[in-house]
């Protein structure tokens, strides 16, 4: 079951690559970037 769920996430990956044009480096870029909007709005809602 863990492995479907892998292959799984590893196809959507591949998919979002082809789909914008974009290297793993990309991705990594666009995740990075994510995870520090999603936090500071964590942050916002729990502290202010």
């Amino acid at each position: 079951m863990i492995q479907n769920y892998i292959n799984w996430e590893k196809r959507q990956i591949n998919w979002w690559k082809k789909k914008l044009r974009i290297s793993e480096h990309g991705i990594a870029w666009i995740s990075f970037i994510k995870g520090i909007l999603v936090g500071l709005l964590f942050y916002h809602l729990l502290f202010n």
